[in-house]
């Protein structure tokens, strides 16, 4: 026998209706949190969780059948799968931590160094002002083209102008 009150959450989920949400809270959120507390000792993580099935329950509120299953054990399963869901993926995010001391990412030697290039700072003073600003601006100082053309005043066409002309007039001094 299904409850007065239930049959009304039922009937406001499937038309829904706002109103079930905050009843289904009322009658059903402290079971609900002591469905997830079984799952998750931490009450902050719990309570996320709650929040969770909540979303959970309202964007699938739609297709819950009476028929198939009672209101509360519809609850009980998605708010049961939310708290082992949150468990999976705090362990999945704890196993694939870098391990930096075994990584070669940073293991550079000096001879794989192109050593006629460290010197590009004093070739590119060989350059006429205007593309020594660019260049200095793009690739020492970081800017993207839109940023350099911003912050120097020059539009942006004259930018990757001075780009190019830049970069052709280093290639000619690397690659004579």
């Amino acid at each position: 026998m299904i409850s007065p009150i239930e049959q009304e959450i039922v009937s406001l989920l499937q038309k829904g209706d706002k109103k079930a949400i905050s009843l289904l809270y009322e009658n059903y959120a402290d079971a609900l949190f002591g469905v997830i507390k079984k799952v998750i000792t931490d009450d902050d993580m719990a309570q996320d969780v709650l929040q969770e099935s909540f979303v959970k329950i309202w964007r699938y509120a739609k297709k819950y059948d009476p028929n198939k299953a009672k209101l509360f054990t519809w609850l009980y399963r998605i708010s049961y799968n939310c708290a082992i869901d949150k468990v999976r993926n705090i362990k999945n995010k704890s196993g694939k931590e870098v391990q930096i001391e075994t990584s070669a990412v940073y293991k550079v030697s000096s001879t794989e160094l192109n050593q006629d290039v460290l010197d590009i700072k004093k070739h590119l003073k060989s350059l006429d002002e205007k593309y020594q600003i660019v260049l200095n601006a793009l690739f020492f100082e970081g800017m993207t083209q839109q940023e350099a053309s911003d912050e120097l005043d020059i539009p942006l066409g004259t930018i990757k102008s001075r780009l190019k002309i830049g970069l052709r007039e280093l290639k000619k001094i690397y690659n004579p």
